[in-house]
């Protein structure tokens, strides 16, 4: 267990450009954090790149004790370095990607010459992206670390993935979304965040099984091909809420779902699995949803079965847009212009969940 140094975890959080303002190094850490800013081939609303930045602004205004977990946040969560160059090169392919998508809402044919060109760029820079996270992941991995991921949209937990994938024989994958991302590619674009569990099915087999929850806005082609793979297991938002609807306890239901895991799990949380309340700038959000308190506590839940959580990613945090509809945080210079708690709220929650991942995490793999 790490001494604390000089941070006092009951005072003022302090702007030191970690995620929480915590004090440590990622060599002396259980858990490191690594940053995707990419919002490449999202296909309604932006702003995702700046999840990073906003979270980190925001989780200085978090308390650390939690009952649920015992301090096991004192065992140590470090933030790893941003790779600017993610930035610099999601900024510059969302341009090719705005202009595929907008050419395809317009009735264009996906087959046009000049639209291959720059689907050809935008995929080759998601190979990229892919491979920056899971060697970001790799790193750490080695060195014994658990790694927790913050995007971005959820095409970047890709990489974070396949680097467990090389270091366990199998594991499964709970995945708290409104949407399935069970499409084998999405407007042409093959890494998309609406293909990101596809992908994982097709290129990592250490996954064993990956459990659905909350996803409420699916193709008749995902639901088909969630119901024929002995991989994949739904269990969607209405059914959740019809159960409850006649009776059953979130409780139950809970242990139904992490029953369905094998013992070791990633937790891949897309933000928008939540009710739009806590993420209304979310890139798509969804009617209907879990509230933050029951995707907590089938977090808890997992803890509670014995099972040990892995690894994890909290994606598609957004930031509220001004006028343009560009995020109101600046990702080079690191700040912001004045926001109502209302216009922080996405950030809020991320932060929150954040926080109840990493130490649910660290208590889970506590001897």
């Amino acid at each position: 267990m790490i001494e604390e140094k000089t941070f006092n975890p009951d005072g003022v959080g302090v702007d030191n450009g970690n995620y929480f303002g915590l004090p440590f190094t990622p060599d002396e850490s259980a858990l490191v954090l690594i940053s995707a800013p990419w919002d490449v081939t999202v296909s309604y609303g932006e702003g995702t790149a700046y999840g990073p930045d906003a979270i980190i602004e925001a989780s200085t205004q978090l308390d650390f004790y939690d009952p649920m977990t015992d301090d096991a946040w004192r065992e140590g969560i470090a933030t790893d370095g941003v790779d600017e160059h993610l930035a610099e090169a999601s900024k510059r392919l969302r341009g090719q990607a705005e202009k595929v998508i907008t050419f395809l809402e317009e009735g264009g044919d996906q087959n046009d010459e000049h639209i291959q060109k720059r689907l050809a760029a935008v995929n080759a820079g998601c190979r990229e992206m892919n491979e920056n996270i899971c060697a970001q992941a790799r790193k750490w991995l080695d060195k014994g670390k658990l790694v927790g991921l913050v995007g971005g949209d959820h095409s970047t937990s890709y990489g974070a993935v396949k680097a467990l994938g090389e270091k366990h024989q199998g594991f499964g994958i709970l995945h708290i979304d409104a949407h399935c991302d069970l499409r084998d590619s999405y407007e042409g674009f093959e890494y998309s965040h609406a293909s990101v569990m596809f992908n994982i099915l097709r290129d990592v087999p250490a996954v064993e099984k990956i459990v659905q929850v909350g996803v409420r806005d699916f193709s008749r082609g995902e639901v088909e091909f969630a119901l024929e793979s002995q991989r994949v297991e739904m269990f969607d938002d209405m059914t959740l809420a019809g159960n409850e609807f006649c009776g059953q306890t979130w409780d139950e239901q809970c242990r139904r779902i992490v029953g369905r895991l094998p013992q070791e799990v990633y937790v891949s949380f897309d933000i928008d699995g939540l009710s739009f309340d806590n993420c209304p700038h979310t890139g798509t959000p969804v009617c209907g949803g879990l509230s933050f308190n029951k995707a907590v506590w089938l977090l808890r839940c997992i803890v509670e079965s014995g099972r040990r959580i892995i690894g994890f990613d909290v994606v598609e945090v957004a930031p509220a847009p001004d006028g343009s509809g560009k995020a109101l945080i600046n990702i080079d210079l690191m700040n912001t212009a004045p926001l109502s708690p209302k216009e922080r709220i996405d950030a809020i929650t991320g932060a929150r969940i954040l926080w109840k991942l990493c130490c649910f995490a660290l208590k889970s793999n506590q001897k």
